[in-house]
């Protein structure tokens, strides 16, 4: 029996930031070995960063990756370290990982399966590795094997599968069994998805039971590139048991978790677990390194794994941890001071308040009060106490039209006020009039809320636009636009108007959702969020754009249908990829009487046309945060030409088959 400590290290790393990537793997790396830590799995392309795009395809990103390696192998005497970064190979340029042994490189691994569904496009840039090929490469002047390799460590032999490799059929992990593998490295930038641990578990879990080895995953964490945030949560697994399960959504630049792990060596290699499922001919290229691993004792090693951390919790806990974190990755890596809000009083803006006063409660409770303090005195010049750094982080705006109710204006007051962020209010009234009055004598007419409803609705939205933008200049800080998924799905929104802004928080997620969330934290949210009265005024109100006269009482969902269609329509549509008959089949109640089929009909019309009409919109919002895979973001997930076709042979064949029946 042999008694190891292996770790897992989940990075917050910048993709192209060669220095502080760098500084965050060897802090790492020294804290694995101050904790005695002998084998530690960092997560895929760590060194250069997941998400540089099309970054990867200049040779100087690799040249940099290389650079930045012979740095951190100085840190790595007395330890095992798996490295990712990309490497050009033959002239095709590799996802790979390499695996440092005290001091040296013992070999490299290369990627076999690249993801490229939803949110990846790894094919775009790197070449996948064919298994059954090993070749022998020079780094730094010395000849190195790379390709399908297994590494004999001082009598423990271990494997390397990275991330997407494992969520395949004909995994390396098949042909590592008949080698007698005892641990397993998988080095991933897995994405968060609401729900997705779970499946992560599962895979991480079984891959121990059936390999009947040691599972070790890595994760980055935190929001990388701009779009995608990463959960970390890194996981150590055994014999179909989870040891260690690592924390999520971490406000910190790294986090190294351990545990010490029991190996059996005297079992005959050869006949270790083999089943069908695991079998395989393809001979692997064995690279031996002599590492001396020192004798430890079991001293009752507990398994390290905490309730909040190992469950999907809700969804709505998700959702607050992951867009908290991506905030605040978001403002300290685009260097802003703070955020500029336009508060309106509705869910979507006060859901982006919350958000960010979740955000700076998190930083103290992770972070400590005082790394916070000394933070935010570098940012901003007039902070004394902690209650001035919540004056400075979010500067809020309403903007008062004509149209403007005193509910929606008390609501966002005294949310702002709740919250301790500063309140502005700004009269555009006189605006919005001189506009008008420009445009009549162009047109030499009067403008009527009958002929020019959407100009006399748009321009009140993007009067609103020079002040905000004004405002975030002024305070170097970065402008948040509101928009939700539903009005991005359907361009319920006023271009250069309440979509003016550079991150959009709340791109992701649908209207419904938003609406139960702030329900949820009005009822029993994280910390005391749940104490904030105004959240309250904000959820009883139906949403609004406030933007035609008072007495026509305008709802967003008059304009448009019940939010909770919309999205069932959109869902069906963009997610199962439904024609309109079977989207009609898919909502129809079964006792649903003619009036119901018709204006389920209209209501799929009125979708489909906003949704074609309006992609020229989508192509055009501030980026968002990528939160499942129902994502609209056309940079990122869901492509769609800005000009097509009107639906209107779909839709004929739809009423044809209706009236038939």
């Amino acid at each position: 029996m042999k008694l190891i400590k292996v770790g897992t290290a989940a990075l917050n790393q910048t993709p192209l930031d060669w220095k502080g990537n760098s500084d965050n793997i060897i802090s790492a790396i020294e804290d694995a070995k101050a904790k005695n830590i002998k084998i530690l799995c960092l997560p895929e392309l760590c060194i250069s960063g997941y998400g540089c795009e099309d970054a990867f395809l200049s040779p100087l990103t690799a040249d940099f990756s290389l650079r930045q390696l012979e740095k951190i192998i100085l840190h790595t005497k007395d330890i095992i370290v798996c490295l990712g970064m990309p490497l050009f190979i033959e002239g095709s340029l590799y996802n790979t990982s390499v695996l440092v042994v005290d001091g040296e490189i013992a070999g490299i691994a290369c990627k076999q399966f690249l993801a490229g569904d939803g949110v990846h496009y790894e094919q775009r840039w790197f070449k996948p590795w064919s298994k059954q090929v090993v070749k022998e490469i020079d780094i730094f002047g010395r000849k190195v094997l790379a390709g399908a390799l297994i590494f004999e460590l001082g009598g423990i032999i271990v494997g390397i599968e990275i991330c997407e490799d494992a969520w395949h059929v004909n995994r390396p992990a098949r042909d590592f069994v008949s080698s007698g593998i005892d641990i397993i490295l998988n080095p991933s930038a897995s994405h968060f998805a609401f729900g997705k641990l779970e499946t992560r578990k599962r895979i991480i879990t079984e891959s121990s039971r059936f390999c009947n080895s040691v599972y070790i995953y890595a994760n980055l964490n935190g929001l990388e590139a701009g779009r995608i945030i990463y959960d970390g949560g890194g996981v150590i697994a055994s014999g179909g048991n989870i040891l260690l399960q690592g924390k999520r959504f971490s406000y910190k630049p790294y986090i190294v978790d351990s545990v010490t792990v029991d190996l059996d060596l005297n079992k005959v290699r050869k006949t270790k677990n083999l089943n069908t499922i695991c079998q395989s001919d393809v001979k692997l290229e064995k690279v031996i390194k002599n590492f001396t691993f020192p004798e430890i004792s079991f001293d009752n090693v507990s398994v390290t794994i905490s309730k909040w951390e190992t469950s999907s919790y809700l969804k709505h806990e998700e959702f607050t941890r992951s867009v908290g974190l991506g905030l605040y990755d978001y403002m300290r890596k685009s260097k802003s001071r703070g955020f500029v809000l336009s508060l309106s009083g509705g869910i979507d803006s006060g859901a982006c308040a919350v958000l960010i006063f979740y955000m700076l409660k998190q930083m103290v409770h992770e972070l400590g009060m005082e790394k916070v303090k000394k933070r935010f005195l570098s940012i901003f010049d007039n902070i004394r106490s902690f209650d001035d750094i919540y004056l400075n982080i979010l500067t809020t705006v309403y903007q008062r039209s004509n149209n403007s109710t005193d509910n929606t204006y008390n609501a966002a007051k005294t949310l702002a006020g709740d919250l301790g962020f500063s309140f502005h209010n700004l009269d555009i009234s006189n605006l919005v009039s001189e506009y008008t009055s420009l445009i009549e004598d162009t047109v030499k007419r009067k403008l009527d809320w009958e002929l020019d409803d959407k100009a006399l609705q748009n321009i009140q939205a993007r009067v609103r636009g020079p002040s905000v933008w004004m405002l975030a200049n002024i305070k170097r800080a970065l402008l948040l636009t509101t928009s939700n998924r539903s009005e991005a799905a359907v361009g319920y929104a006023t271009m250069d108007g309440d979509t003016c802004g550079g991150l959009c928080p709340l791109g992701g997620i649908d209207k419904v959702f938003l609406i139960n969330w702030m329900r949820w934290i009005a009822i029993s949210g994280p910390l005391d969020l749940g104490k904030i009265n105004a959240v309250t005024l904000i959820t009883e109100q139906k949403p609004t754009a406030e933007l035609r006269p008072a007495k026509e009482e305008q709802t967003d969902e008059n304009d448009l249908m019940p939010y909770e269609r919309l999205d069932q329509i959109e869902k069906a549509f963009i997610r199962d990829r439904k024609s309109p008959i079977e989207i009609f089949k898919t909502l129809l109640a079964k006792d649903a009487i003619e009036e119901e089929k018709l204006i389920l009909i209209e209501h799929i019309r009125k979708f489909l046309t906003l949704w074609q009409i309006n992609q020229w919109k989508r192509e055009r919002y501030a980026p968002s945060f990528h939160l499942d895979d129902e994502s609209l973001d056309p940079k990122s997930s869901c492509r769609y030409p800005i000009l097509s076709g009107d639906f209107q042979e779909e839709l004929n064949d739809l009423r044809e088959n209706v009236l038939s029946e």
